[in-house]
């Protein structure tokens, strides 16, 4: 069983339901949140664009140290500049999975906070997070979709706004 090959497979495959997500959000309503607690749609939208991004991270160094990162959320402000950084990301996720063999995907990955150990696991369980990161964090732009009353598009098959459904 060639588990790359079924990685490439199922980063495609979900792309193509991310996409359809994306070139939903409203550019008007980047600072709206559902909640007080609840990122905002602009946010939420440039998290699921960069997922595929943690891809070449976890198979290309041994962890992730919160402590120490200097991350920078994405800030767009077009749809164009939104679905460019998804698809740029994808790319890097796809090509990084193409230069690695199983071998590497055996080897621990650590997520760390300074001294305080979240998580260490083989590289392909990390993988596997990232791509059930992408799932959650796409249904909850679902939810802040439907929230604004945009109809929104099925994932595995239709949604209630599909007129055929």
């Amino acid at each position: 069983m060639d588990v790359i090959k079924l990685m490439k497979e199922e980063m495609q495959r979900e792309a193509e339901t991310t996409r359809k997500m994306l070139a939903l959000v409203p550019m008007d309503k980047l600072d709206w949140q559902p909640h007080t607690k609840s990122m905002t749609l602009g946010t939420l939208a440039a998290h699921v664009a960069e997922i595929n991004g943690w891809v070449p991270m976890t198979l290309f160094t041994e962890e992730l140290d919160f402590s120490t990162g200097d991350y920078k959320p994405f800030s767009f402000s077009t749809q164009d500049e939104l679905i460019t950084f998804f698809e740029d990301n994808l790319r890097e996720g796809l090509n990084a999975l193409e230069g690695t063999n199983e071998e590497q995907l055996r080897e621990n990955w650590t997520m760390r906070n300074g001294d305080i150990i979240l998580s260490t696991e083989p590289k392909v369980v990390m993988l596997r997070h990232c791509f059930c990161q992408i799932v959650h964090h796409r249904a909850q732009l679902g939810v802040y979709l439907r929230l604004l009353d945009i109809p929104i598009p099925g994932s595995y098959g239709p949604s209630a706004d599909d007129p055929n459904f």
